[in-house]
């Protein structure tokens, strides 16, 4: 049963601490604050008023007081019926954040220090049955705790040398998209469960072989027993999920077997014929199948184990590229199709991470396949996610990319405790996970390689604090406990550098932070040595990119007013105001002035500035999507940075904290539609329009270009039959030089439009830079029309060409079928919008803006 309500919390100071006196079933706590179980000491906080909200302005820096105290969980439950000689209890805390001590009726049970792994006491001498229960968790001051080493080298930023001796999220000690704020409190659920005799430990589900006539599965089902019962038996039970039936009818879709225990397991193999398999988003249905695993004895249930599987292989071609070089592939390939990446970078989604609910992720993973994406990387800075997640990511056929929690410092491997914590949390997190379809690969750690080799630029591959963990013990948990599951010491790693092109994942951070191309025993070159320096950190560095993987990339963009309204006060809505420049973590505070200057010009207000940065970030996606998507499979993944926010911040995510698109999202959404069309200049007056089809079917298409200028004059205009292989990028039509020799390319553009609807409407501006477009803002239209939950908009632009027009309701859940569009002269487009929980949306609600 869960033990997750009537929790009771206060807080202490530096005095001494008896903790009996709060263990008497007498005590009285009713001055005690009431506290949320899931969840964390700042929002219990919050709710009673004691601290004000750490959203809103700088006021997050007025609660940091809450880590230095001492704080005491109280719960009290009901007495527990008399157990027999078989019985088992076993009190379990599946989040512990962070330095705890548990004591049970006044017992003390133990401690832990391991946010990323549960706390499991056995209870059963412990518990009452004949009064009520007291669990009693006494959480200490972190730093009190925190004996500091110094570790060389070191990363010199986010408080490095406190946070890597604790087994936290990284970014909880603040990061470029987050501010200092150190959780406290039972993150997750706590359980109180009841065994007779024996118990299930993690069933494994494995793929042996896969073919598309017959699927051969194991399942290795671990048995903890603490009583002879030489008669256990296992039953398991395979079912393909009712949704899923109409794609395979008439063939059997349940799946049965039985078996003995031995030596503490219980192996069972199954044939199913005609599999169903699980696909990642775009390629195939996610099918899933219900596996019960049923431990018997005497015909009497002693345990069971329910989880949702998916039958697939996923592998990664590392084989060298025939057409580059040198160079090897970095390919997923699922089910033996290989698969382009489409997806993003994620952090926690809420500083308060303990209250994020299921229908939180649901709604940040289904706006990711909205997208078209595929996978997300889940960050090292961060944490491991709760089961829900995970699941949801099943469902929606959401590959995950999981790194352990490492980022961006050396580690005190050389600690014998430390290293016995990451080990425990590493077995107990590869154990959990591995029955995931989505599950695609572990990564030791982010970025640690890389940086880590640029402090010791002179002595490559030297050894850092903490690389034993990444390259020995972490690949060898892996190994042993998910071998089917592919492990890669580092991201990014692979190349002539940690960070190079030719092989393995890169992080393009030449765009935003200048960081360019070296090979190992190069200096790295920074920003202050180049000499205009808004040119250096252009998106048009995008373009030149040979990776095979890109796992980071990406540009600042502000999120809507809305957001900066609820969280800034009315005198700090001002561009560059204290105000504003608090909401940029970034360290280097004018990056996203150096980007707006390469590209737009610097906005003089504040409305102007949330339009230049989301032009900047939206665009720069899209260009870099866009030839990285051209590249397929030389290259075969983009995982730009990032998907969500944690903080109503100014950072890269295209979501911001209340899941508000920004225009970055729809332009990221374009760029992944499952067949796009794209223009890619190879010199001047010299264009190609490339075919991009992501699908496993050709696709046969007329594709209408246009030539024309922002007035509607058209210079050219042709529709053309065009054939894409499946799964393929190639180039379809090299545009006639002399077409542009008298351009005039500020005042003009290319317009490709399919005429069966087959991939989404897409531009090309001649000029290049946003600064240089010479064009006169136009009228646009808006009429409204309410159908069922919907409201429909349609947008229709005046004579001229419209840019950046975007309709918004400022309410949480409301979607869009598409949003910050262009519309050419007379073109008339419409926009669908709805709340995910059909709330009704009223027309007058709408704001429309364009440029």
């Amino acid at each position: 049963m869960k033990l997750n309500s009537l929790w009771k919390m206060l807080d202490f100071g530096e005095e001494t601490i008896d903790v009996s006196h709060f263990c008497s079933l007498n005590y009285d706590d009713s001055h005690w604050i009431s506290a949320n179980v899931p969840g964390d000491i700042h929002s219990s906080l919050l709710a009673t008023e004691r601290i004000p909200d750490p959203f809103y302005d700088s006021q997050v820096d007025q609660v940091q007081w809450v880590e230095a105290r001492t704080w005491i969980f109280r719960k009290r439950f009901p007495a527990i019926k008399e157990v027999t000689p078989e019985t088992r209890y076993f009190l379990r805390f599946n989040g512990l954040d962070l330095f705890a001590n548990v004591y049970l009726n006044g017992i003390e049970l133990g401690e832990h220090a391991n946010m990323f792994r549960p706390a499991e006491f056995d209870v059963t001498q412990t518990l009452h049955t004949d009064q009520d229960n007291l669990i009693i968790v006494k959480f200490d001051p972190l730093r009190s705790r925190v004996a500091e080493e110094e570790l060389s080298p070191q990363m010199p930023e986010y408080d490095s040398q406190t946070r890597v001796q604790v087994r936290k999220a990284q970014a909880q000690f603040m990061w470029d998209h987050t501010p200092t704020c150190l959780m406290v409190g039972i993150w997750q659920d706590v359980l109180l469960e009841q065994f007779e005799g024996a118990r299930l430990k993690s069933p494994h589900f494995r793929i042996l072989s896969l073919d598309k006539n017959q699927a051969v599965v194991g399942i290795d089902a671990p048995i903890d027993q603490w009583m002879n019962h030489p008669e256990l038996q296992v039953d398991v039970r395979m079912e393909l999920q009712p949704k899923f039936s109409h794609l395979m009818p008439n063939v059997k879709q349940t799946f049965t077997s039985t078996t003995t225990v031995e030596n503490g397991i219980a192996r069972t193999v199954m044939v199913i014929p005609h599999p169903v398999c699980w696909y990642p988003n775009g390629y195939g249905e996610s099918a899933l199948y219900d596996l019960n695993v049923t431990l018997r004895t005497d015909n009497r249930v002693v345990d069971s184990f329910v989880d949702t599987v998916g039958i697939r292989t996923i592998r990664i071609d590392q084989s060298p590229d025939p057409d580059e070089v040198g160079c090897t592939n970095f390919t997923f390939v699922v089910n033996d199709v290989p698969i382009f990446a489409k997806g993003a970078n994620w952090v926690p989604t809420d500083l308060f991470n303990g209250r994020v609910e299921e229908e939180d992720y649901r709604e940040w993973l289904l706006l990711l396949k909205e997208a078209h994406g595929n996978m997300l990387r889940i960050w090292g800075g961060g944490q491991y996610e709760p089961e829900s997640f995970y699941r949801i990511a099943d469902e929606l056929g959401i590959l995950i990319w999981h790194d352990f929690m490492f980022s961006g410092a050396s580690y005190p491997e050389n600690r014998p405790d430390f290293y016995e914590e990451v080990r425990k949390e590493a077995e107990y997190q590869v154990t959990r996970l591995r029955n995931r379809p989505s599950m695609a690969i572990w990564c030791g750690n982010n970025e640690l390689d890389w940086h880590l080799d640029e402090i010791q630029w002179d002595q490559p591959g030297a050894y850092y604090p903490g690389k034993n963990i990444m390259h020995k013990l972490l690949p060898q948990i892996v190994n042993e406990l998910d071998p089917d599951c592919f492990y890669w010491p580092s991201s990014p790693y692979g190349g002539n550098d940690h960070n190079g092109s030719q092989a393995g994942d890169k992080h393009n951070w030449q765009t935003w932070h200048a960081i360019v191309d070296r090979q190992f025993g190069e200096k790295p070159k920074s920003i202050t040595e180049f000499e205009d320096q808004a040119s250096a950190v252009s998106y048009w560095h995008l373009g030149t990119d040979q990776g095979r993987f890109i796992s980071e990339f990406g540009i600042h963009g502000s999120p809507i007013m809305e957001t900066l309204r609820r969280n800034i006060p009315e005198k700090g809505l001002i561009y560059n105001s204290p105000e504003m420049i608090f909401r940029n973590r970034n360290i280097i505070k004018d990056r996203g002035d150096l980007m707006m200057q390469a590209h737009i010009g610097i906005p003089t207000s504040l409305d102007d500035y949330i339009d230049y940065s989301m032009m900047v970030q939206a665009e720069g996606l899209k260009y870099g999507l866009e030839h990285y998507r051209r590249r397929k499979f030389h290259c075969s993944g983009a995982l730009f940075w990032q998907w969500n926010d944690n903080w109503p911040s100014i950072t890269w995510s295209v979501l911001d904290y209340y899941r508000f698109p920004k225009a970055g999202y729809f332009f990221v959404k374009r760029a992944f539609a499952p067949v796009m069309l794209s223009v890619k200049k190879l010199a001047e007056h010299k264009y190609t329009i490339w075919g991009t089809n992501d699908t496993l079917a050709d696709v046969i298409d007329t594709l209408t270009w246009t030539y024309m200028t922002f007035d509607g004059e058209i210079h050219h205009k042709n529709s053309t039959q065009i054939s894409i292989t499946a799964n393929t990028s190639c180039p379809l039509i090299n545009l006639d030089n002399s077409m542009f020799e008298n351009a005039q390319p500020e005042r003009e553009l290319l317009w490709l439009h399919s005429e069966a609807g087959l991939f989404p409407d897409n531009r090309y501006f001649l000029a290049g830079e946003l600064r240089d477009l010479k064009r006169e803002k136009p009228e646009v239209q808006m009429s409204v029309e309410t159908q069922s939950e919907k409201l429909c908009v349609s947008l229709r632009a005046n004579a001229k060409y419209a840019y950046f027009v975007n309709v918004l309701v400022p309410v949480g859940g409301v979607h869009y079928s598409d949003n910050w569009i262009d519309l050419c002269p007379n073109e008339t487009r419409v926009i669908e919008i709805w709340h995910k929980d059909g709330k009704p949306l009223l027309p007058e609600s709408i704001q429309l803006r364009w440029r």
